[in-house]
Order: structure tokens, then C-alpha cells, then sequence
């Protein structure tokens, strides 16, 4: 099956994600369009990071990922396509494609210049139409990435931190927040020994790292092993967002027992 999946800061409100549908469809017309996500927050090119490195692991390795949080479109910034064991990314070099190649570096990065794949005449502002769209639509019909330009080794990295690990504690950040208000960080929840609280800004909550929501009372705030792999800090039947009244990129410190003999 040919797959292309779709990420975006577009918005379901304007016809942007239509029309990127009616290209793939002029150009591949037995492809499968999946929408992973139109509503990143606008120009979140750390938010649309993390929603791809998320969530590329559950499609097939054939698949072709066509990310579009572009706040430089129409500037001098590049056009990427990276293959990797886990698809092919078509994205902006602006740091998009961070988490991703972190977890799965590319077997094969290219700088997309062959115009002659684009759309013609290419607007200055919507390079999803003109540009993302019909070159994911020829990279599911089999076009090779050495088409599309040249090999490049360098990209933009985000400078997103790396979580800390000690013997008493792990300290991360908030990298995403969901529509329910989970406050998604950066620690992984995979490994991690028994959490006796943490501290979110002048917030104490306590552990450990709970399996489900409804394991401590409506408003109370828990931590939770989320379904994306990290830690995340919720609250029951309500918005850790709100109650918290945290942000991104607030620090969260664990507190970890010691194992014996440590």
C-alpha cells in the first residue's frame, strides 16, 4: 500500500490541507492520504518535532511523511528529504526533522532542488501546494531521493536538552502539551526506578508513576506513564495545563528512590 501521512500547522479552517489532497490526488492517484495532525500550534516547529518522532514508529516502513511547519517558507531556508529505517521525510530544514533523526538516523539526506517536481509557478507562501505535496506524491510512486538533489550531511537541530539521570533523580522539561492538557516532558518512562515525587515549578506531586487517570481522586494531580513513551504530568478529569499553571519548557525534577548498596 502506498501511504503518505501528513503533518501540518494548517488548520482544518482554510482549504491548505484540501488542496495538498487534490495534488497528492492529481499526481498519485492510488495513494492513501492519513492526517496525522493539522493543528500544530502555528510555526511550533518543536511541537510538529516531537508529534513526527512520536508517532512515526506506527506506520510502515514505506511509508512517506510529508511535514509542513514551515515559518520560513518562501525565505532561503532548504527543503529536506530524509530516508531512514523508519520511512521517508520530506520536511523544511528548520528543525523539524530533530527528534526524528535522533531516534532514527538517516541511511540516505538530501536537499530538494529539482524544480522540475514542484508545481509551476511556486507561490511564495504556500510551498505545502507547491512544493511538499507533489514531491511526496512522486516519492510514494517510487521516486529515488537522489532525484530530487543533492547528498547533504548537515541540518538544523533544535537545541531541545537532553534529560538529566543520577542515582536520586531525573530532570527534564515539558516538550508538548495534548488537547487534554497532559503535560508531556522528556524523560523517558521506560526503566525508570520508583518515583517518589516530583516537582513541577513550586508544585509538589507525588508518586509513583501511575498506570491510569482514575487512579487518584477528580482534580488531583498524578504522574502518569504516557502512551508516547515519556512521563507525563495530568490531572484527573481536568487540565494539568490549567491547574498547574505551567508552560513549556518548565522544568520537572523526579524524585527517584536509591536503589540499595547505591
Amino acid at each position: 500500500m502506498r501511504v503518505i501521512v501528513l503533518l501540518t500547522d494548517f488548520g482544518h479552517q482554510d482549504a491548505y490541507v484540501g488542496v495538498m489532497h487534490g495534488v497528492i490526488a492529481s499526481v498519485s492517484p492510488g495513494a492513501k492520504v492519513i492526517d496525522l495532525c493539522h493543528e500544530v500550534e502555528p510555526q511550533a516547529v518543536a511541537d510538529g518535532a516531537f508529534l513526527l518522532a512520536a508517532s512515526a514508529p506506527y506506520f510502515p516502513p514505506e511509508t512517506v511523511f510529508v511535514a509542513v511547519v514551515d515559518p520560513g517558507v518562501g525565505s532561503e531556508r532548504r527543503v529536506l528529504c530524509a530516508r531512514t529505517a523508519q520511512g521517508t521525510f520530506l520536511a523544511p530544514d528548520n528543525g523539524l526533522l530533530t527528534d526524528l533523526l535522533r531516534a532514527s538516523p538517516p541511511l540516505e539526506l538530501v536537499e530538494v532542488r529539482e524544480r522540475r517536481f514542484f508545481l509551476s509557478p511556486v507561490s511564495h507562501t504556500f510551498h505545502g501546494r507547491d512544493v511538499f505535496a507533489p514531491v511526496g506524491a512522486r516519492l510514494v510512486e517510487g521516486l529515488a531521493l537522489s532525484e530530487l538533489g543533492p547528498a547533504v550531511t548537515d541540518y538544523v537541530r533544535l537545541d531541545l536538552g537532553a534529560p538529566g539521570l543520577s542515582p536520586e533523580q531525573a530532570r527534564g522539561e515539558v516538550r508538548y502539551v495534548d488537547r487534554f492538557g497532559n503535560l508531556i516532558t522528556n524523560i523517558s518512562s521506560a526503566d525508570l526506578p520508583e518515583v517518589l515525587h516530583a516537582t513541577l515549578g513550586e508544585r509538589v506531586i507525588p508518586g509513583p508513576i501511575r498506570t491510569n487517570y482514575a487512579s487518584v481522586a477528580p482534580g488531583e494531580a498524578l504522574l502518569i506513564a504516557g502512551s508516547s513513551g515519556f512521563v507525563e504530568v495530568s490531572v484527573c478529569r481536568g487540565s494539568a495545563l490549567r491547574v498547574l499553571k505551567t508552560k513549556l519548557g518548565a522544568t520537572l525534577e523526579l524524585a527517584l528512590r536509591r536503589e540499595e548498596g547505591s
